[in-house]
């Protein structure tokens, strides 16, 4: 998590920087806004740049227009974030051991130097039974979860010894849930209801509750956290005992909804970090529908979900849902306007000592004054934190339904500048002589140039188009170790061994020289070349290329 306070002097630059696509792709981004910021945004007024180190106001700019630039980029990228940092500090149990500054990387644990997260979470779904909630077995759990997090502090083994210093010191726990949107069901309660509303206050102030008053037992037994203020009162284990977390992994992993999130889609791909993907059909809906369709109707509903990813009213209508199932129960993330996905987060933090993780899904078509509106809004609500995304602004995204698209608009090269500045490198290879330009403007490479020689033809033009796409790519925000990977390794008929190292092809050969451009440290694997005669494997003998098998010779 990248994190910068709006008053810093580079914030401009902060904001920005992930419109580069190339840049910072490890990295959540939130701006630390201050209730003077957003004081200032309502009222038009200006804010100070200061410089953290000297403490000098480098320049004063409209709040409005710093407000608007993050509201755009959140809007085309889906960041920055928002950590409302004032609200985070109200909320800090040990004030004297320092002020927050960031979060961990989803945002939910606001935490001071060196501290570390101790999560977990409760699958709520596994706590309904006949659509009512099994209070008893919850508060057993609860009891468990807390005793196992405190015991985690212990038994953990820290890499660095701050890192144990200071966990031990404040004993921070976060107990959360999951599969909130799973329990809605079971329950038959829309998620954009006032009983939602109720049940997500209720849920959490129970397990918060309880989880204090187990903090306070183990304390009786071990001791309160060593940390507390001198002369406190405070009689917890743990200085903080609940968070509400994101879940991604452990829901998949758990079977059910992630976080306090409603369903992103009833059926929908999931992407996995190979890149590969798979098709995944709500279990809870199917229950409810599949004994009710014949096979026939079951696999075109399926079909039809795959490509919206929602029940839509002629689907309800189509298949005659609405006889069996309540469909408002089923609606899922970009169905739910965004002020109901605050109202949900806003219930949860009422009743959660850190800070809660949740997704402002918006559907494609949201505009970007829908993405201010939500960010005023959460201000308003007190909440500690904000993230939206909008349907379809980045590519690549973990989740996506058959009709998320990515046009033409969503990206787009940066323009060549006048003036560019780069070094051409020979290469041989099999065609001949091969010379490469790379070639940088002021935010890194941005082209290369490529040119076989005296030699035109299919080769030369091939060789133009390479230059062409790599360019292209490169002004897109494509790092430049993702085209070394997909040129590396193209084999022709005709490798050649140049300093050492076997060219095995002209694209080969422009990989070369952009990973040493670059310092891009990607092993190029050198795939044997086959000899034409007998399919053997060609080696570099006497100073020419050949084959043991047979006696071919490039050279004869």
């Amino acid at each position: 998590m990248g994190i910068l306070h709006v008053n810093h002097p580079d914030i401009e630059m902060f904001i920005n920087c992930k419109n580069d696509l190339g840049v910072m792709n490890n990295f959540n981004l939130s701006v630390a806004i201050t209730d003077e910021f957003m004081q200032a945004v309502e009222e038009g007024s200006s804010i100070p740049l200061v410089n953290p180190r000297t403490g000098e106001v480098v320049k004063n700019v409209l709040a409005r227009e710093l407000f608007a630039k993050i509201v755009d980029n959140s809007y085309s990228t889906g960041e920055p974030g928002i950590v409302f940092i004032d609200a985070i500090n109200r909320a800090n149990p040990t004030p004297h051991l320092g002020v927050f500054e960031s979060t961990n990387p989803c945002g939910e644990q606001p935490l001071l130097p060196f501290e570390s997260c101790n999560l977990g979470s409760i699958n709520l779904a596994n706590f309904v039974a006949n659509g009512k909630i099994d209070w008893t077995r919850l508060y057993t759990i609860v009891e468990s979860a807390v005793q196992f997090l405190d015991c985690v502090i212990d038994v953990n083994k820290y890499p660095l010894p701050q890192i144990a210093e200071k966990t031990r010191l404040t004993r921070k726990i976060g107990l959360g849930v999951m599969g909130f949107a799973d329990m809605l069901i079971k329950m038959k309660i829309p998620y954009v209801s006032r009983k939602a509303l109720n049940l997500a206050e209720e849920i959490m102030e129970r397990i918060n509750t309880h989880a204090r008053q187990v903090s306070i037992n183990l304390a009786t037994i071990h001791g309160p956290y060593s940390g507390r203020e001198l002369g406190s009162s405070d009689s917890y284990r743990n200085a903080t005992r609940t968070t509400i977390a994101p879940t991604g992994t452990i829901s998949i992993i758990g079977g059910c909804s992630s976080g306090i999130e409603p369903l992103f889609a009833l059926s929908y791909k999931r992407r996995i970090m190979s890149g590969d993907e798979f098709q995944e059909i709500n279990p809870l809906f199917e229950e409810a529908v599949k004994p009710n369709l014949s096979r026939y109707k079951w696999t075109n509903l399926v079909e039809d979900l795959t490509e919206s990813g929602k029940l839509t009213e002629d689907m309800i209508e189509r298949y005659k849902l609405a006889e069996f199932i309540n469909p408002a129960i089923f609606q899922t993330s970009h169905d739910i306007p965004s002020e109901w996905h605050l109202k949900i987060q806003a219930a949860f933090q009422k009743f959660t000592d850190n800070a809660v993780s949740k997704t402002i899904n918006m559907p494609k078509e949201s505009t970007a004054k829908d993405v201010e509106r939500v960010f005023k809004q959460a201000w308003k609500l007190g909440l500690k934190g904000v993230t939206i995304y909008r349907d379809g602004s980045r590519a690549g995204q973990v989740l996506s339904t058959g009709k998320t698209t990515f046009t033409n608009d969503e990206l787009k090269p940066r323009p060549r500048p006048d003036k560019t500045h780069g070094e051409t490198t020979k290469i041989l290879t099999g065609c001949g002589d091969l010379y490469v330009t790379p070639a940088s403007d002021e935010h890194g490479l941005c082209e290369t140039f490529v040119q076989l020689g005296k030699q035109g033809g299919c080769a030369g033009a091939q060789n133009e188009a390479n230059g062409r796409l790599i360019s292209l790519a490169l002004r897109c925000g494509i790092p430049s170790k993702e085209i070394v990977k997909q040129l590396s390794g193209i084999r022709c008929p005709n490798p050649v061994w140049h300093k050492g190292n076997q060219i095995l092809s002209c694209a080969d050969g422009i990989a070369r020289v952009l990973a040493e451009c670059e310092g891009v440290e990607i092993k190029i694997k050198e795939a044997p070349s086959t000899c034409p005669d007998c399919g053997g494997t060609l080696e570099n003998t006497g100073g020419c290329i050949g084959c043991p098998n047979c006696g071919f010779s490039k050279c004869k």
